[in-house]
């Protein structure tokens, strides 16, 4: 597990990082994406909570957006008649997960989940520990949610769902699509990098064969 950590922060590095051949290129750099207003306001549903609505609240990294976020949103949603999102900031994912994550910034996350069709409305840069103010200040909170997968430990050691918990409105949503992971995309592109390489060495050895066979017969012929 800890080489197939070190190997996948290699490849942010290399590919995302641009820490590379190419990394002292004027392009080199993590992304290009320049997030405007008008740009969020495209993606967003633009709903506010009715007074009856039963107010859902998730959160995470959403890196990579993919089929196992789009079920886990569908099944939060069904908790309930209004979606809220809670979308971490860059420095908070990487302080928690480390090996240089996340691939995408803040912005082209929160469009991500934006265009979600069971996505109410998006907090940016939500705290990591699920707090007083998430709850209680913009929207009042009915549900927490959170997928059946590991709940990793805040900075400080302390669990981010331990309000909702100890207010009884913490719920654990079943995915049938749980194994579908960013980290297992991402080892994914590893393999099918490492075949291509490996096919590429192997059409590289079998040229220098028939160049080296070639000039041996010519070689031969002038003798």
């Amino acid at each position: 597990m800890e080489s197939s950590r070190r190997r996948i922060t290699e490849v942010w590095n290399d590919c995302y990082l641009m820490q590379g051949p190419n990394r002292h290129s004027p392009d080199a750099r993590v992304s290009h994406f320049l997030p405007t207003s008008r740009r969020i306001v495209q993606f967003s549903e633009g709903r506010e909570p009715k007074p009856d609505d039963k107010i859902v609240y998730v959160d995470g990294t959403f890196d990579l957006f993919h089929v196992g976020h789009v079920e886990f949103l569908k099944r939060a949603k069904a908790l309930g008649t209004y979606l809220l999102v809670g979308v971490h900031e860059d420095q908070t994912v990487n302080a928690i997960k480390g090996s240089n994550p996340p691939l995408m910034n803040l912005h082209e996350r929160v469009l991500s989940v934006l265009q979600c069709r069971y996505v109410d409305e998006v907090v940016i840069g939500a705290p990591y520990s699920v707090t007083s103010d998430v709850l209680d200040k913009e929207y009042k909170v009915d549900i927490v949610a959170h997928g059946n997968t590991e709940v990793i430990r805040d900075v400080d050691g302390c669990d981010p769902y331990a309000l909702p918990k100890a207010r009884g409105i913490y719920v654990e949503v079943e995915n049938p699509k749980s194994n579908v992971t960013t980290d297992g995309i991402i080892r994914r592109i590893i393999n099918q990098r490492s075949m291509y390489e490996e096919r590429q060495r192997q059409k590289q050895r079998k040229a220098e064969l028939e160049a080296a066979a070639e000039k041996a017969e010519k070689d031969a012929r002038k003798a």
